[in-house]
């Protein structure tokens, strides 16, 4: 067998600055409600804002993903890795329908994790924005929800693909499987914040435009934890565990030997 080095989807230094600045913005675009402030006297000001930032990060966020994703796709992506992504979004696309709306069962994710283990930081990003918007339109699920789920799903596939490479056999599934409950976690509170302004209504989980951060983040906390919000992320973050502790070790197995056989072997 012949060792090939390089990622699937080989990160160039200007990829890589776009890459980068495109996650510090996500982050922000997320984590807005707790970053609106207000000076005394504008109040007004900032709760006006409040209520157009989410519109503003909506019609931003989708032309932010498309420049990271021609960027990544600007000579990094050939035919034999433009091929695996088709299989694999296919593939992860037809899991979603499978388990969605019983409990917080999705299989999305464990999928996503392993494919970016394999295949690199880059090509999981891409994998993640292709497969939630591929199951988007499979489910009916299109919405301005759409580009912050392709976002978070995207952030999820990235960090698999840093995870330490020279972890192997039994560690490297611990490693995994730990990691697919903290980003089946942080998928849920990042869809939480994003939603949260919207759907806390009139109780005193509501977020307040320009209220200090600290008052602010301990609403949206108790609000997922008393709202089913917890225990959606909860029964993923177990989907996740179950699923790669029995499927990852032979999913593996697959994926690598597809990455050699493409003449490719990112996860060295």
């Amino acid at each position: 067998m012949t060792d090939f080095l390089g990622p699937a989807v080989r990160i160039r230094w200007r990829t890589g600055l776009i890459l980068g600045a495109a996650v510090v913005l996500g982050v922000v675009m997320f984590c807005w409600p707790l970053l609106v402030r207000t000076t005394p006297g504008t109040g007004a000001t900032a709760a006006g804002h409040g209520v157009d930032a989410p519109f503003v990060f909506m019609a931003t966020l989708p032309v932010l993903i498309l420049i990271v994703l021609a960027e990544l796709s600007s000579g990094g992506l050939d035919a034999k890795a433009l091929a695996l992504l088709g299989v694999l979004s296919a593939v992860d696309a037809a899991l979603r329908p499978l388990g969605a709306g019983t409990g917080g069962i999705e299989l999305v994710f464990f999928l996503l994790v392993l494919a970016g283990r394999v295949f690199g930081a880059g090509f999981g990003f891409v994998l993640g924005a292709t497969s939630l918007f591929a199951s988007a339109l499979l489910t009916g699920g299109v919405g301005p929800w759409l580009p912050f789920q392709m976002l978070a799903s995207s952030l999820v596939g990235m960090g698999a693909g840093l995870l330490p490479k020279r972890v192997r056999g039994r560690w490297e599934i611990a490693v995994l499987s730990g990691y697919g409950v903290l980003a089946a976690y942080f998928y849920g509170l990042a869809m939480s914040m994003f939603t949260w302004p919207f759907l806390a209504g009139g109780s005193a989980l509501d977020f307040v435009p320009g209220a200090p951060l600290g008052e602010n983040l301990h609403r949206f906390l108790v609000f997922t934890v008393l709202t089913s919000t917890l225990g959606w992320d909860t029964g993923r973050a177990l989907t996740n565990l179950a699923a790669i502790l029995l499927l990852g070790p032979a999913i593996l197995v697959v994926l690598r030997r597809a990455a050699r056989r493409a003449a490719f072997e990112p996860d060295r």
